[in-house]
């Protein structure tokens, strides 16, 4: 009896066994039957439409060629459209008394096949794609858009090494930049029209499968949700949209670079461009990410570690060194070290203004050059700074106005806030060390110890469309800071950041298993 039981049991495991294996195959057989070209016209474009999820780009246009119906269809994000109408619409429309595809479209570089799937792919070189009825085959036309424009790097976010591309005024051809780096069916680009007067379009961009869909509705609602007449710039639609907009930090962080815009999608995050703006806005983002430039991927992690090392010390620095220097001077003298006591005495001993007038008229000072330098044209511009460096600087020194050691401590100053790679969160610097110093003049260390406390506070209560605001810190994850004060090798960077709440959280799996192979 046991022998019997024994026997069947392995019969069962038999069957078993071969019905794992015929699982796999009768998938595939269905797959490559749904991935032929199917002889009703409106199957064929539900499969395209499915395999892009119904991305507001894909763009379908009904035709006839000698009575028979026929569709074109073609991302408007990568293919020419002038293109199409001169190769391929003026010729369809012209042609009488045959069908042969051939004949009418004279473009050597015209294809057929029967793979719909080969279709999806050449829709995303910039491709476009001519479907007929009762026929078993399309045909592709490469119809890719060309922009003719000069590589422009961005002057806010300029590089060493990398790409030096920067997005233009035209959506399209945005959309385009990030498109060529990004050739996969699950990126996914959303239009609305915005500004009752204006209808500016604006666009948002996202990875579908990979950003958080409570996220991406979230976006979407709140850019639905927009009344105005005017949407004159991203600036506009962040301050309609922002979590925290009496905030003096910044919670949406602006790129002019596509590659930048590529690694934040990828990361799980959206996109948000707009027709007449060179700017893309990113969300959601922590405070570290305005300190992350494209020059810490492209160079050792050692360097890059360094760098933003550096712009996170400038920023704090830019912050409290005005503050520092007046709450010494005006209360706790005693920590100066004797050496320097007699040098900072003789430099402030005949000046008539507290620290913190000497401090306020200088950082004014400074705004106003800065403004002018920005306002006037590039050969003027550098003429302000050299004026306002040397012959002001000078000047009100030997005026008696302001001290020595007040312009040194100004300059660096200045110099620390320039090293913020984002120009929005320098803003957000010179707003904050107005009441530090206002503090520092007044309760001295006490009183920037304040002021610090409530400012981190305030941090800590913000966030970027969920996403808190200070990040991997509060709350704190030891593995998120991989990428956030400093950063470690690219290798080491196995998965996304849960902060963004991505549906995929690993990105790359191990890269140098060669090492062990070599071994």
């Amino acid at each position: 009896m046991i022998r019997n039981i024994q026997k069947l049991l392995k019969k069962k495991r038999k069957k078993q066994q071969k019905n794992i294996v015929q699982i796999p195959e009768q998938q595939n057989t269905l797959q490559e039957i749904e991935a032929t070209v199917h002889p009703v016209l409106e199957d064929n474009i539900k499969y395209i439409y499915e395999a892009f999820c119904y991305t507001n780009d894909l763009k379908v246009r009904d035709m006839t060629l000698d009575g028979s119906k026929g569709k074109l269809i073609y991302l408007e994000t990568m293919a020419d459209t002038k293109e199409i109408q001169k190769s391929i619409l003026i010729p369809l429309s012209e042609a009488e008394g045959t069908r042969n595809i051939r004949e009418i479209i004279t473009s050597p570089e015209l294809k057929f096949s029967n793979n719909l799937n080969e279709a999806v792919s050449a829709l995303l070189m910039g491709s476009c794609a001519l479907f007929f009825m009762d026929r078993t085959e399309f045909f592709l036309s490469n119809t890719i858009q060309v922009n003719v424009r000069t590589p422009e790097e961005p002057e806010n976010e300029k590089v060493v090494r990398g790409s030096h591309e920067g997005f233009v005024e035209n959506l399209n051809i945005n959309l385009n930049l990030i498109r060529e780096r990004v050739k996969n069916t699950q990126l996914m680009i959303k239009y609305f029209t915005l500004g009752k007067e204006t209808d500016s379009k604006v666009a948002i961009v996202y990875m579908n499968g990979l950003a958080n869909p409570s996220v991406v509705e979230e976006v979407q609602k709140r850019i639905e949700s927009i009344s105005t007449d005017m949407v004159f710039s991203p600036g506009y639609i962040e301050e309609f949209i922002e979590d925290y907009p009496l905030s003096p930090f910044q919670q949406i962080l602006f790129t002019e670079r596509p590659d930048r815009a590529e690694a934040h999608l990828m990361e799980g995050r959206v996109v948000i461009l707009s027709e007449g703006s060179a700017d893309a806005s990113i969300v959601p983002v922590t405070f570290f990410s305005f300190f992350q430039t494209p020059d810490d991927y492209n160079i050792r992690f050692y360097g890059g570690s360094i760098f933003r090392l550096i712009r996170l010390f400038s920023f704090w620095g830019a912050l409290t060194f005005p503050a520092t220097y007046i709450a010494v001077v005006g209360f706790h003298f005693e920590i100066i070290p004797y050496d320097l006591i007699t040098l900072v005495k003789s430099s402030i001993e005949n000046i008539p203004f507290p620290p913190f007038f000497e401090a306020l008229f200088m950082a004014i000072t400074i705004e106003l050059i800065r403004e002018a330098g920005i306002r006037l044209p590039s050969p003027i511009g550098q003429t302000i700074g050299i004026v306002g460096g040397l012959i002001i600087g000078d000047a009100v020194v030997n005026a008696g106005l302001v001290s020595n050691m007040m312009i040194i401590v100004i300059a660096l100053t200045a110099i620390m806030s320039f090293c913020i790679p984002s120009y929005e969160m320098g803003n957000t610097v010179r707003i904050l060390s107005l009441p530090i110093m206002i503090a520092a003049a007044t309760l001295g260390f006490v009183g920037i110890v304040f002021v610090l406390m409530m400012i981190i506070i305030h941090m800590c209560k913000l966030d970027s469309f969920g996403t808190p605001y200070i990040a991997p810190l509060a709350p704190l994850d030891v593995k998120d800071l991989k990428d956030a004060i400093v950063r470690f090798p690219v290798w080491a960077l196995n998965s996304r950041s849960k902060n963004v709440r991505a549906q995929k959280q690993l990105k790359q799996r191990a890269s140098r298993d060669w090492e062990k192979n070599g071994q």
